[in-house]
């Protein structure tokens, strides 16, 4: 969720060699947004996504848009706490 400039660069470079075509890093929320069908419904909408993983909890905030006809993703912003989940709401 949270790779700097560099970081991108090198899994798009990864892609690549791997015979993909990368168009696009996206972060987990934004990811977990669109396999839940956020892309699908129509009109313009900005969306708070929570990712509570095995280990992280993250929100992020997306803007979702209608361009021309086509579903274009904006991750606004995205923070979280890479420390909590998992095991810690085991010992809670």
């Amino acid at each position: 969720a949270y790779f700097n400039d560099s970081q991108r660069q090198a899994t798009k470079d990864a892609g690549r060699i791997a015979g993909l075509d990368v168009k696009r890093i996206i972060n987990e929320p934004t990811a977990a947004a669109l396999a839940y069908g956020m892309d699908k419904a129509r009109g313009d909408k900005t969306i708070a996504v929570y990712d509570l993983g095995g280990g992280t909890f993250d929100i992020s905030i997306i803007e979702v848009a209608d361009v021309d006809g086509e579903t274009q993703f904006e991750v606004l912003a995205t923070n979280g706490d890479t420390f909590l989940g998992g095991e810690d709401f085991d010992l809670a």
